[in-house]
């Protein structure tokens, strides 16, 4: 009896053993194979880094000194990692890509002077953009940006900002008034119904297009912009001007064609830097006409015709100053006509 119970107990260790070493194999095939899996994978990955490294590479040329990133009409949705190996780039020009964002590591390239991604699909700036203190250039139009972040203000060398086209973009921080060495801003084509507090308080501003938006007024500290040179507001939805339009005395250029306008400030005649001016497609109260040139002066000008236009007609100058002769006149008229009613009564 007993040795049969040893017998069936030895059967049992001998079966338990058996599975024990079965078991262990199986364990150590799937370690094997996953060994070799999470290798393989690796690998793959090893070998995609590479390539884009190399792809990247190809898109690399130095112009004028600088070492730029150039990439057009290609898809990249997204923006590799590995492209923080090449921060030494001064330069970034990535058009029509369809670049969905971007990368938050930006702020790596401390030598980036230039960032171009225009005519994109990106649809916010990083915070971290801020942390690129000697940029210059931002060019960010025909996008789908909505918010401007506060933290851009950081970007202390920046001269140059382009918004364009962005549609939705309809403000912007206060803190941006810190831009003390921007010059040119384009803010065209977007959903501004006024113009920014600190766009007015930007010292260095000389450049700005706030055409096709909704601006209904422009503010009465227009002229705090003493260095502004070039003014767009075409396609507006303007009634009329604030008098203090008049002392912005370094502007030479203003485009006010299609707006509501209903008159010219009587002022704007003082400004004598005022080289061309658009008033065209406007609901103006008083019709004038310029009188024909001379023969002899129409030769004599067209030296200085530029896309075959006539600048009394494209600027109208010499409109602005009739219109605003005229309407002094009828202005005159019509007060003496009211004291001559008050006198027969």
């Amino acid at each position: 009896m007993v040795g049969v119970v040893a017998c069936g107990s030895v059967s049992s260790i001998k079966a338990l053993w058996e599975t024990r070493i079965k078991r262990g194999r199986e364990e150590e095939e799937k370690g094997r194979t996953s060994r070799t899996g999470t290798s393989s994978r690796l690998g793959v990955q090893v070998w995609e880094d590479r390539a884009v490294l190399a792809r990247l590479k190809e898109k690399l040329q130095t112009e004028d000194g600088r070492l730029v990133l150039r990439i057009e009409q290609e898809e990249w949705k997204s923006l590799p990692g590995a492209l923080v190996q090449f921060i030494q780039v001064q330069e970034w020009q990535i058009h029509r890509t369809g670049l969905l964002k971007i990368p938050h590591f930006i702020s790596s390239f401390q030598n980036l002077l230039v960032l171009d991604l225009s005519r994109n699909a990106v649809t916010e700036i990083p915070k971290q953009i801020g942390k690129l203190t000697r940029l210059r250039e931002l060019l960010l139009s025909y996008n789908r940006i909505r918010v401007v972040p506060e933290e851009l203000s950081g970007c202390e060398s920046l001269e140059r900002l382009e918004l364009a086209m962005n549609r939705d973009l309809d403000k912007l921080p206060d803190q941006l008034r810190n831009l003390k060495r921007l010059q040119h801003l384009d803010l065209s084509m977007n959903d501004f119904s006024s113009l920014p507090d600190c766009v007015v308080a930007m010292p260095g501003l000389e450049w700005l297009d706030m055409g096709g938006n909704r601006l209904q007024l422009l503010p009465d500290d227009i002229h705090r912009m003493e260095k502004l040179h070039t003014l767009w507001l075409q396609r507006n939805e303007l009634e009329k001007l604030p008098e203090n339009i008049s002392r912005m005395a370094s502007l030479d250029t203003l485009v006010l064609s299609s707006n509501k306008l209903r008159d010219i400030p009587s002022l704007m005649e003082d400004m004598t830097n005022l080289r061309f001016v658009n008033f065209r497609d406007n609901p103006l109260t008083v019709e004038v006409s310029l009188p024909a040139r001379r023969k002899a002066e129409d030769e004599e000008d067209e030296e200085d015709e530029e896309d075959g236009e006539d600048d009394r007609e494209m600027f109208g100058r010499d409109f602005m100053h009739l219109y605003i002769q005229e309407a002094r006149k009828r202005s005159y008229a019509v007060l003496n006509m009211h004291c001559v009613n008050q006198i027969d009564e």
